[in-house]
């Protein structure tokens, strides 16, 4: 019964995921947006993968801190292994066991820790993450110069106060074995998110857009924020309907925007794909040898 549903939950978000994505390109024309796409930069996509794969290898030691917290003292090179096989499942391998599944999975099978634990450390892990997208995203909607957005102003200074505020609460009163690591995360979380603002970056001057870049970083903001809701395949159609409700709400060309959300979501699907390595050739889970 539980594999059926697992099958049934698989197929209904890939029927969410392609059901959205029809809807994106029945707004839009294609034909411009595949335009777009092909007039890009290959330098500039260059340094856009660049600072994807820095952003990621950030995150990768970012759930580390949290593992080693735990009394798992992997070793970057064996988490970095692991998190890249994370990220092609969770893409690719919609119909399996999700990417953070497996790695609690393998965690769990390998070193004495609870399972309660490492699904705990893998939540807060997400969580950490975003919460700085909130974070950078309430500063941009502050220096953006919409009305809408700009009577706003005080409650997104205190949405950051108090959002921070909460999570250290949440991690204080029950995650306690990982609270001394608590502004360390954050640390990493504003670094993992800030490098993908800066791929956003090259991903602008790539397709030639040199107007409203703050707009875009905010839209793609939003759109990180909505692609983590569990509704989709690795966020595929949920990430292009924000970009193109974004686009239409702020004023900005609609088949431009999704260029931007395919070309970002293209960098994702190749630095994944390069997970499936480890999928043939499961990473051997070393530890620390001072440990």
């Amino acid at each position: 019964m539980a594999k059926w549903r697992k099958k049934g939950i698989a197929l209904l978000k890939i029927a969410i995921s392609l059901l959205l994505v029809y809807f994106v390109f029945t707004k839009v024309d294609f034909g411009a947006v595949w335009g777009i796409l092909q007039k890009s930069h290959p330098g500039f996509i260059g340094l856009a993968l660049l600072f994807f794969i820095a952003s990621k290898v950030i995150s990768a030691f970012r759930l580390n801190l949290y593992f080693h917290q735990l009394g798992v003292f992997l070793t970057q090179k064996s988490n970095l292994k692991l998190y890249l096989l994370g990220m092609f499942y969770n893409l690719f391998l919609p119909g399996g066991i999700g990417g953070d599944a497996f790695k609690g999975y393998l965690i769990r099978k390998k070193f004495e820790v609870r399972t309660k634990k490492i699904i705990a450390v893998l939540l807060l892990d997400r969580l950490s993450g975003m919460l700085l997208l909130f974070v950078y995203a309430c500063l941009l909607a502050v220096g953006l110069k919409y009305r809408f957005l700009s009577d706003y102003r005080i409650l997104f200074g205190l949405g950051i106060v108090l959002s921070i505020l909460a999570f250290w609460l949440l991690n204080k009163r029950f995650f306690g074995y990982v609270f001394p690591v608590f502004w360390t995360s954050i640390g990493y979380s504003a670094l993992v998110q800030a490098l993908q603002l800066i791929s956003l970056y090259f991903i602008l001057c790539a397709l030639s857009i040199e107007n409203h870049m703050l707009t875009y970083l905010f839209i793609f903001l939003i759109s990180s924020i909505v692609s983590v809701i569990p509704l989709t395949i690795g966020g595929i159609g949920s990430r292009e309907v924000t970009f193109y409700y974004g686009a239409l709400w702020l004023g900005l060309n609609q088949d431009t925007s999704i260029g931007i959300s395919m070309a970002f979501f293209l960098i994702t699907a190749f630095v994944s794909l390069l997970g499936v390595y480890f999928h043939f050739k499961k990473p051997v889970l070393l530890v620390r040898s001072n440990q």
